[in-house]
């Protein structure tokens, strides 16, 4: 039997111990197993990590690439969004596509194969932003999947013309919605707007939420509140929520069932949350991050995401998943090997849940994407920030990273 492409000693981290083959046939995964029988001698991996890529479930790539714009001297989220509104009133069509192709190049060479991007839609930018993701979705789809999310960032109530705008994206190729209550003079219509209207396209709910160190002001409860009523368990998402890291234990606890109970999921964006949070502290400043390892345990859905790349909240980003997971491993504390395989799932696998992708793993018949780290398992990984090697998307090679090699000198100095 041949094959189209043939994978000889991978480790698989969700099949067992050990290495094995994978054979693809055209788009598509057609065999798994300790040895395949065959004349291909294949492509041999060595034993290095092969997985179904990266999943980045909260990007913003409309206001990517914009600190050269900004003037921020305060570093708080008040500034943040301020100088992103000032900033974006310049933006054209053509500028944001530029700016986001150069972000999504970024993290597809760093091994995501899939991403949910959100997209700022208002009077001030209308549907420019919303045109120039789409049709990056669409001109880079040999190399990742891309969900679009329309929310409104400055506001829904307080933002007169807004609400028929995001209404307009919806029905021209939207993905799901969002939503920013935090930001709007009216937090709980925001929210009950955001569930009608995503219930009447069927569309899924991602919110940016409690973004604050005040556990006294939340809109999570109204969202699990709305979640139940609406009967859209695992279709809502919340991210930041960074005013869950201020809760005790015992809160924490009550709240993480409560989440369970309802099917809301949490997005952590570790970067954008320690950059911004404990602004105005001269001492003993909180991290700011949710340790949404713990929510997992009580049965929630979570996930690590890049969220802003070289802007106002957050001035830096490689695109990179797993310097992510590496990042928020030193924020929490993790350094087992059971920890870290964790923070290597909060980029993967649970993100992957979070999307609702569903065939998303190493599994006969499921498309064959697929990327190679320069790890021998989950854990280093995560703890060496191991690079991606290389990847396919639905069975063609879309990117690659040469190994970084040494040029010792011919003849070896005397000592």
């Amino acid at each position: 039997m041949t094959f189209d492409l043939l994978f000889r000693h991978a480790c698989l981290p969700d099949q067992g111990d050990g290495v094995f083959d994978v054979a693809l046939q055209g788009n598509r995964i057609v065999e798994i197993a300790r040895h395949i029988t065959c004349d291909d001698r294949g492509e041999d991996l060595a034993g290095k990590l092969l997985f179904s890529g990266f999943v980045d479930s909260h990007v913003h790539l409309d206001k990517s690439c914009i600190s050269g714009r900004c003037n921020c001297t305060t570093g708080t989220l008040q500034e943040a969004i301020a100088e992103t509104a000032r900033a974006k009133r310049g933006f054209t069509e053509e500028d944001i596509y530029a700016r986001g192709k150069r972000t999504l190049e970024k993290a597809i060479t760093q091994g995501t194969n899939f991403m949910r991007t959100q997209v700022e839609i208002d009077p001030r930018i209308g549907l420019k932003g919303f045109h120039a993701i789409r049709r990056l979705k669409h001109d880079f789809a040999w190399a990742i999947d891309l969900q679009i999310c329309v929310f409104p960032q400055e506001g829904l109530y307080n933002d007169p013309g807004t609400d028929e705008l995001l209404w307009q994206a919806c029905e021209n190729g939207a993905d799901l919605i969002g939503g920013c209550p935090y930001t709007d003079t009216e937090p709980t219509r925001h929210i009950a707007r955001i569930f009608e209207i995503a219930r009447n396209f069927d569309f899924d709910i991602d919110f940016h939420l409690d973004f604050s160190l005040d556990p006294s002001k939340s809109d999570l409860e109204e969202v699990c509140r709305q979640t139940a009523a609406h009967r859209y368990g695992g279709r809502v998402a919340v991210g930041h929520v960074t005013n869950l890291s201020a809760l005790t234990l015992d809160r924490f606890e009550q709240t993480a069932q409560r989440l369970a109970n309802t099917g809301v999921a949490v997005t952590v964006l570790p970067s954008t949350d320690l950059f911004l949070m404990g602004r105005g502290r001269d001492h003993l400043v909180p991290r700011g991050v949710t340790p949404v390892h713990r929510l997992l345990q009580s049965g929630v859905h979570g996930s690590l995401a890049t969220n802003n790349v070289l802007n106002p909240f957050t001035p830096y980003g490689d695109c990179s998943m797993i310097r992510m997971a590496n990042l928020y491993a030193n924020i929490v504390q993790i350094g087992d090997n059971a920890g870290l395989n964790a923070c290597f799932d909060l980029v993967s696998t649970k993100p992957a849940q979070l999307m609702r992708l569903k065939h998303y793993g190493i599994a006969i018949g499921h498309p064959a994407d697929l990327v190679v780290v320069d790890a021998d398992d989950k854990a280093s990984a995560v703890a060496e920030i191991s690079a991606p090697l290389f990847g396919y998307k639905n069975g063609r090679r879309s990117f690659a990273r040469p190994r970084a090699s040494l040029s010792p000198p011919k003849h070896s100095p005397r000592y």
